[in-house]
């Protein structure tokens, strides 16, 4: 493998990493192993650390190709507790306020989510990685400040009810890039009367990429570690 001409290498990312940490240990085990100071790592789609499951991370020049890469249709698998909202529409922040679910369905259920077929409109969690004047939105959401960001036009190609109880339903959900599952989980909640916050998510596809092409984050590291590496010099 040349890590330097540019090498792709499919991730599972574990619960509680940033994408920003998995990417981190991916450089430091090749710095280690191609004896370098520096070399260009990075991943196509961020994953939030609450959220586990596929992520795409570059080396080298392979770098170029983050932008195509990251636009590739997505799969989750989201969990969503029905009757209560967090602040950042997740479990990084408590629950803030709490509803009526007695009158939801299954049958209402499918109906509802019906309904976030095709192309929607969907306001950004203020707790995201969107900038406003130059800031993370989620930067000045936990200093308490208010965040004002404008509704974007994406794609949803489908969504399944994989499971369902009155206080909590499993969906999965297929999507263009730059869709928030946990502000879909925020409209679903809305729409059926009540209100719903995401427990859990893991990012099954992006693109052609399935979970069962990815390694975790321990074995990506042992691969490097281990795997025959060219280097330019082996090109001479």
């Amino acid at each position: 493998m040349n890590f330097i001409d540019g090498e792709i290498l499919y991730i599972d990312k574990p619960l509680g990493w940033t994408s920003f940490d998995a990417v981190k240990r991916v450089r430091g085990a090749l710095l280690r192993r191609l004896k370098l100071k520096k070399l260009k790592v990075g991943h196509a789609g961020t994953l939030d650390p609450l959220a586990t499951g596929v992520m795409i991370v570059c080396t080298g020049k392979a770098t170029k190709r983050i932008d195509e890469l990251q636009a590739g249709v997505k799969e989750y698998i989201a969990t969503l507790a029905l009757g209560a909202t967090t602040p950042s529409f997740d479990l990084e922040t408590e629950i803030d306020a709490t509803y009526p679910t007695a009158h939801i369905t299954r049958e209402l259920t499918e109906k509802v989510l019906s309904q976030f077929i095709g192309r929607i409109e969907q306001v950004p969690p203020a707790f995201s990685a969107c900038k406003i004047d130059g800031k993370r939105a989620y930067d000045l959401a936990r200093s308490g400040q208010t965040v004002d960001l404008k509704a974007k036009v994406l794609v949803i190609d489908e969504i399944e009810l994989q499971s369902f109880a009155p206080d909590q339903i499993t969906i999965r959900v297929v999507c263009s890039k730059g869709t928030y599952i946990r502000a879909l989980a925020r409209d679903i909640g809305a729409a059926l009367g009540s209100g719903a916050h995401l427990t859990a998510l893991r990012r099954t596809r992006v693109g052609d990429v399935t979970l069962d092409k990815c390694l975790s984050v321990e074995q990506a590291a042992e691969l490097i570690k281990t795997v025959e590496i060219e280097t330019p010099e082996d090109n001479n």
